[in-house]
C-alpha cells in the first residue's frame, strides 16, 4: 500500500480562557493519499477549520495549545518542525484557499505582486519570469484577461475572481497537499460549480492531493473519493464516498443525509436533528452524539465508542453498529 502524503492521528487542540478549556478537536484521524480529494464535513464549529490551522500551525498560541497527536507530512510530523521549516512548507509544499478571499489576500497589493512573492520565497523566481509566472497561473485558473488582471488589486475583483486568485496563490509552487476550507462559500452557485470544475481539473493536471472542508454533502458527493464526517470535535465516521454515502453508519451521518432538501419527496418541512451540540467546554465521558442520539443507551453514555472498521474502508465510532433496519 502507498503511504499516504498527510496522516494525522489523535490530534487535539485546546483553547484556554479564564472560566474553560474547549476541546476544539479531540482525537481527530485520517489519511490523505497522493492524487485523493477527502472532504472533511460536518456542521458549523466541529473543528474542520480548527483541523486546517493546525496542520498549517497556524493557530494563535496562545490561547490555542496542540495538546496532542500527530500530524505526519511527507514522512515528518509538522508537530516538530521549527518555524522557520514550518514557513517554508506554508505556500510551498502545502497550499491553503481559505474560506474567504477578500479578508485572505492583502488588499494593498496588487494580486499579482502577492502571486509573485510566493514565488521569490518558495521557487526562487524574481522579475520578469515571475511575472510571467503570475500570468501564466492566473491564466491557469481561468482569470478572464491574466495579463490586466495581474496589476488589478483584491478590492477591484469579484468573489469569484477573488477565489480564482486564492487558487493560483495556492497552486504556485506546486503543492504536494492543497487544503480547501469551504472554497465556495458566499459564492453564487453557478459560480460554485466552477470552482469545484477548476480544482477538479488542476487536480487531474498537477496530481496534488486536496483536503475539502465542507459543511455541504452535495460538494463532497461531486468532488471526493473519501469522506470523514466530523462532530463536536471527533471524526465520527469515515470511508470512500459511494460506499459511505449510499450505506451511512452513525446515527449522525444518518440526520445529516436526511436532512438533505431533495426535489423528489413531497413531505412538508425539512428534517432536522433534534436537540444541539454539546458545549465544548463539557467533559463527556461516551459518545459525544448520545443526547442527541435515539439509539443511545446507558453504555453509550458511559463509554467513548473508538472508530473501527464494520466493512473494508468503512469505519464508524458507534457501539450501534452496524445499523440494519430501521433508521434513526
Amino acid at each position: 500500500m502507498p503511504e499516504p502524503v498527510l496522516s494525522l492521528g489523535d490530534l487535539q487542540v485546546r483553547f484556554r480562557s479564564n472560566r474553560h478549556v474547549l476541546r476544539a478537536v479531540d482525537g481527530v484521524g485520517f489519511d490523505l493519499m497522493a492524487g485523493q480529494t477527502l472532504g472533511l464535513v460536518g456542521e458549523s464549529g466541529c473543528g474542520k477549520s480548527v483541523t486546517s490551522l493546525a496542520i498549517m500551525r497556524l493557530l494563535p498560541t496562545p490561547p490555542a495549545e496542540i495538546a496532542g497527536g500527530r500530524i505526519i507530512f511527507e514522512g515528518k510530523d509538522l508537530l516538530q518542525l521549527s518555524e522557520r521549516r514550518m514557513r517554508q512548507l506554508r505556500g510551498g509544499r502545502i497550499g491553503m484557499i481559505f474560506q474567504e478571499p477578500m479578508t485572505s489576500l492583502n488588499p494593498v497589493y496588487t494580486c499579482g505582486d502577492q502571486i509573485i512573492e510566493s514565488l521569490r520565497r518558495h521557487s526562487g523566481l524574481s522579475g520578469k519570469p515571475a511575472r510571467d509566472r503570475a500570468i501564466e497561473l492566473l491564466d491557469l485558473v481561468g482569470l478572464p484577461s491574466p495579463e490586466r488582471r495581474v496589476d488589478d488589486y483584491p478590492h477591484q475583483l469579484s468573489g469569484g475572481q477573488r477565489q480564482r486568485v486564492m487558487i493560483a496563490l495556492a497552486l504556485a509552487n506546486d503543492p504536494a497537499v492543497l487544503i480547501a476550507d469551504e472554497p465556495t462559500t458566499a459564492l453564487d452557485v453557478t459560480i460554485q460549480s466552477q470552482i469545484l470544475d477548476l480544482l477538479r481539473e488542476l487536480q487531474e493536471r498537477t496530481g496534488t492531493a486536496i483536503l475539502m472542508i465542507t459543511h455541504d454533502l452535495g460538494v463532497v458527493a461531486e468532488t471526493c473519493q473519501a469522506v470523514a464526517v466530523m462532530y463536536a470535535g471527533t471524526v465520527v465516521e469515515r470511508g470512500e464516498v459511494g460506499a459511505l454515502f449510499a450505506d451511512p453508519q452513525h446515527p449522525y451521518t444518518i440526520g445529516l443525509m436526511a436532512a438533505v432538501p431533495r426535489m423528489d419527496t413531497d413531505r412538508g418541512r425539512l428534517v432536522a436533528i433534534p436537540g444541539s451540540v454539546p458545549p465544548p467546554w463539557q467533559p463527556i465521558a461516551g459518545c459525544r452524539f448520545a443526547s442527541r442520539c435515539p439509539l443511545a443507551d446507558d453504555r453509550c453514555r458511559r463509554d467513548r465508542p473508538p472508530l473501527d472498521a464494520i466493512a473494508p474502508g468503512h469505519e464508524v465510532a458507534c457501539w450501534k453498529a452496524p445499523i440494519d433496519g430501521d433508521r434513526p
